[in-house]
């Protein structure tokens, strides 16, 4: 696999990581009725497309890693949070259970802001290296 095209699976995991986030920030203030289930803060689970040990080449003893073994990024799938919702005493709200408390989903937003500047940050690594890979292979 090419430079550019590692970096490419890097965006785009790096973009689906953006999306999750953005869903958890949009759903954190939405309550629930009744026996409904609050939301749950997703995460995206990613790692190298291949195992590490399909990387190394015994037979070369000298570079240690195949770089025709490159396979780039994956996505693994996501894994819900488990925390338990956040109980506000609403009782005037249409969603309050009989004691007057609402269920909201147990997100915190100051992890989820760095969560995603972290992910930007990553986002911006892949289009210099992508930029990079692409000016050495114009020269």
């Amino acid at each position: 696999m090419q430079a550019i095209e590692i970096s490419l699976t890097g965006l785009d995991v790096e973009w689906r990581r953006l999306e999750i986030i953005s869903q958890n920030l949009a759903n954190a203030d939405i309550a629930v009725s009744g026996k409904a289930a609050p939301y749950q803060a997703q995460h995206l689970l990613s790692g190298p497309r291949n195992d590490f040990s399909t990387y190394l080449d015994a037979g070369h003893s000298t570079s240690g890693i195949n770089v025709s073994r490159l396979g780039g990024v994956a996505e693994y799938g996501l894994q819900a949070g488990n925390a338990s919702p956040h109980l506000v005493h609403e009782p005037a709200n249409p969603h309050a259970n009989a004691n007057g408390f609402v269920a909201y989903p147990s997100i915190d937003h100051a992890e989820q802001m760095v969560s995603l500047v972290k992910t930007q940050r990553a986002y911006e690594a892949n289009i210099v290296a992508m930029n990079t890979a692409r000016e050495m292979y114009s020269n």
